[in-house]
């Protein structure tokens, strides 16, 4: 899983954690004799899945490695052992997905000239850090500074940062955080970096440029320390032709973020009445214009990271919605090799994705074991959901069946398999048409479904269904609840294995619950596929209307 759950779990994990006493690593006999335990058939068949995709020798399947590549063809070849139709590139079951690494070269180079004064350099470090531009090797752009508060944009909740601002032509500054009182979902939506720089784009700025600490850090503008010390690090996307990667603004770059002191100087004039302004609880947008020029030039280097998606389908028969299609998905990819724990370096991925992957080959199997579904089902193992839900936004932006047929997306990632769960959470669910579907599903195996334990994290914006989301896609995220032993176990995975090395075969997985999560997902995929009415966003609902999907009921 990309973002980790921290607020839910910020008690509650450091109560497990602390009160139980470090576990040793198991003996080599141990792990054996746990790896080799006979089991049904069933249950044998998907952990034999995880046993080779989280073992030792796939070094955490991280994107771009040569172990993530065996793993996507040992995906492809359960693909094809389970009859699916090969729907990558070249008549074959991988996508190929560019991916390419990019990080500032250098410290860039800031100055800022004040009307009818002299241009005056800024200082790295100090006054200013920059930002990679994933669109360009090379950034220049020079221009009037514009403050603009929060920088955003939703009318849907009276939220407009540019009412009667023109900013054509100029930057836009903006501090980090959201206006208290939205819902999770919303405000997660809205808290980032790119949120603010579509609400630029949208109204004609060349670029945009955070401040940091003018509020408290946020998402968006984080403290200038954290900033300073990340500014370098390396990120991911997908790659276009010219080897430049890919970004929702191409035309208006995060150029960096500017301390306070760094604002100050810009702003002097207007600064104490800003800083007034943002220590209120609630801030009241002005926009302020800064006298004079801000001119920013920066370079970024890229690195390919070359990569595929896994994709089989199986064909829908009925002849009037047969080319509509679900789409199955789950993440293949892992973090890789990192700083050691307790000795062990591997992040194995075993819940985290591994036994989702699992469940996606489980699948495939039960439908073609089954009469054919009405609409086609898409099975999808995506790359580089740890770096950023790439893989999916690289297929929902190159889809291998037109996007307008595609009709729902149920998205599996991380079930915590390690007791015996009493209901399941649909994230999202409660947004469209799906959440009947699910309900009746799950009934069928005899728990009922509950509404999202944990609305604080926003998990419905968190995984690789909300790119699909992005495409006006109604789309769910499935996770076994939390009712009974749920919440104690997903708290101890949280705050003992989750992106560590122990996440791996030695926990407690419990594989008749891993048949029972897949017999869930089955009943749920077959549902939507032989439903009389494709998926619906419900009417209103704030991301069918953002994203104005085919589907949105207004």
């Amino acid at each position: 899983m990309y973002r980790r759950i921290a607020l839910l779990l910020a008690c509650t994990c450091a109560t497990v954690a602390t009160a139980q006493a470090p576990t040793p690593l198991p003996t080599p006999a141990a792990r054996n004799a746990a790896l080799t335990a006979p089991l049904p058939a069933d249950q044998a068949a998907m952990k034999a899945h995880v046993m080779f995709l989280a073992s030792d020798a796939m070094r955490g399947r991280e994107a771009g490695s040569g172990e993530y590549d065996i793993a996507a063809q040992y995906v492809a070849a359960q693909f094809y052992a389970a009859g699916l139709k090969p729907m990558g590139d070249d008549g074959g079951y991988l996508q190929k997905v560019p991916l390419t690494a990019y990080k500032i070269a250098g410290q860039g180079d800031f100055s800022w000239t004040p009307a009818g004064g002299t241009s005056r350099p800024l200082v790295f470090g100090t006054d200013y850090v920059p930002a990679a531009n994933p669109a360009a090797k090379a950034t220049r752009v020079s221009a009037p500074l514009v403050y603009v508060g929060y920088g955003l944009s939703a009318s849907a909740y009276g939220i407009d940062d540019y009412a009667g601002v023109d900013v054509r032509g100029k930057i836009v500054a903006y501090v980090g955080g959201v206006p208290a009182g939205l819902p999770s979902e919303v405000a997660a939506t809205l808290s980032g970096a790119p949120a603010r720089l579509a609400a630029a784009a949208a109204h004609g700025a060349v670029g945009a440029i955070a401040i940091a600490d003018l509020r408290s850090p946020g998402r968006g503008a984080p403290g200038f320390d954290t900033a300073r010390k990340g500014y370098d690090s390396e990120r991911v996307t997908w790659a276009l032709p010219d080897g430049t990667g890919s970004t929702a603004t191409p035309s208006v770059p995060l150029l960096g973020t500017l301390s306070t002191a760094g604002a100050a100087r810009i702003f002097a004039r207007d600064w104490a009445a800003m800083a007034r302004a943002a220590k209120k609880k609630v801030l009241r947008t002005r926009a302020v214009a800064a006298a004079g020029t801000l001119s920013v030039q920066s370079a970024t280097g890229f690195r390919a990271l070359p990569s595929s998606n896994v994709i089989g389908m199986i064909p829908g028969t009925d002849p009037s919605v047969g080319r509509e299609t679900v789409v199955l998905s789950a993440h293949l990819d892992h973090v890789g090799v990192g700083k050691a724990v307790k000795g062990d370096t591997i992040y194995n991925g075993a819940l985290d994705d591994a036994i989702g992957i699992a469940s996606l080959i489980e699948e495939a199997k039960r439908f073609k074991q089954a009469a054919p579904p009405k609409r086609s089902v898409l099975f999808l193992a995506v790359t580089a959901e740890e770096k950023g839900l790439v893989g999916s936004d690289y297929f929902t932006n190159h889809p291998t069946v037109p996007i307008a047929d595609i009709v729902a997306d149920v998205n599996l990632d991380m079930p915590i398999l390690t007791y015996k769960f009493e209901d399941m959470v649909a994230f999202g669910g409660d947004r469209s048409s799906l959440g009947p579907i699910i309900a009746r599903a799950v009934g069928a195996i005899g728990v009922g479904l509950s509404p999202d334990p944990m609305p604080e994290e926003a998990i419905f914006v968190r995984s690789d269904h909300f790119r699909f989301v992005q495409k006006g896609v109604p789309s769910v995220f499935l996770w076994p609840g939390q009712k009974g032993p749920g919440k104690a176990a997903v708290a101890d995975f949280m705050g003992n294995c989750y992106h560590k090395p122990c996440d791996d075969l030695t926990q407690p997985i419990l594989w008749d619950q891993g048949v029972r999560f897949v017999d869930a997902n089955y009943r749920i995929a077959r549902g939507i596929a032989d439903a009389a009415d494709r998926p619906r966003w419900n009417k209103g609902d704030y991301f069918g209307l953002l994203f104005k999907g085919p589907m949105a009921a207004r």
